[in-house]
């Protein structure tokens, strides 16, 4: 059992997510645990981003697995440099991994190059 718990650790499953404040602001994240982080911004411990304290309730409004570190941080990046509206029309048609990558192509390309 304890083996398996390790073995899950080690395989990363990275996942970028999007959170609406009640002034209707969206914060974009990245973690391994969408429920666990979350949890943390919605509550008043230190665990939690400090641009979210005191802007509850929170709703997760997207969420998507992405794969490893690296991925996920290009994409929160990626995300964070498009507007409210871009940002809006995210939570809204809700694209799932290939076709958020698709969206986001020429702002990872322009980030790499």
């Amino acid at each position: 059992m304890r083996g398996c718990r390790l073995a899950s650790r080690l395989v990363n499953h990275w996942s970028v997510y999007m959170l609406r404040t009640r002034m209707d602001s969206l914060y974009t994240g990245i973690t391994t645990d969408v429920a666990r982080r979350v949890t943390e911004h919605a509550g008043a411990g230190k665990q939690g981003a400090k641009s979210l304290r005191a802007k509850g309730p929170l709703a997760l409004v997207y969420a998507i697995t992405l794969g490893d570190r690296s991925l996920a941080s290009r994409v929160e990046y990626a995300i964070k440099q498009l507007s409210k509206a871009e940002k809006e029309a995210l939570v809204q048609e809700q694209p799932d991994a290939p076709q958020l990558l698709g969206r986001l192509e020429l702002l990872l390309s322009e980030e790499e190059a």
